[in-house]
């Protein structure tokens, strides 16, 4: 069955990024590269089954400013945090109020921009991915407003063993949800934890 999943890499207080994203601090100033610093780059062997499973689905979505730190019209020599190839091999969805062209990259990744909402970006993103799961791939506003509409079937936190004290959290504005814990990992670096969505009745 396709499940819809998201992941967040947050602090110990929930925040999964800064208010102030720029170019040059795609997570915000203040937060920089520490929600994964220690666990994605520096130590991912102890975390290799979680970071692999980040962009194991079908199809992806994510938030303009996932995308971008660009505000007002596009800057199409823009192609992304990620360099020529990105490492989502497949389509991604990207929710804008502003149409672009789709942004065909290296390594089978496809940027389509899409403007009619975040239901209609999650119909294309199923019917692209198939048997394939869909990942909600971030930020913290996108998956706050997948969260709100109870459209995500399995939520996976990486929480960092640090609190930031002001940013972007997790939850924010999601209306009274209930989950189930599904499993636990500790690292020296991140805990991981999986819920899914409680069935209905």
């Amino acid at each position: 069955m396709q499940l819809v999943k998201a992941d967040l890499m947050v602090s110990l207080d929930g925040i999964a990024a800064g208010r102030d994203q720029t170019r040059e601090h795609p997570f915000g100033a203040h937060v920089g590269q520490r929600l994964g610093e220690a666990w994605m780059f520096e130590h991912p062997e102890e975390s290799q089954a979680e970071i692999d499973a980040i962009v194991d689905a079908g199809a992806f979505i994510m938030g303009r400013n996932m995308f971008g730190a660009d505000r007002g019209d596009w800057d199409l020599d823009w192609q992304g945090w990620w360099g020529p190839e990105p490492p989502y091999h497949g389509p991604v969805f990207v929710l804008a109020h502003r149409p672009r062209p789709d942004l065909v990259m290296a390594g089978g990744t496809t940027f389509h921009f899409v403007t009619d909402g975040h239901e209609a970006a999650l119909d294309r993103a199923r019917e692209a991915a198939g048997t394939r799961n869909v990942s909600i791939a971030g930020g913290p506003g996108t998956t706050n407003a997948f969260l709100a509409r109870n459209l995500i079937d399995e939520l996976r936190l990486h929480v960092v063993p640090f609190t930031l004290g002001e940013g972007i959290r997790v939850f924010d504005g999601v209306p009274d949800l209930t989950m189930v814990p599904v499993s636990s990992r500790t690292t020296p670096y991140v805990t991981h934890l999986t819920w899914r969505k409680a069935a209905a009745g």
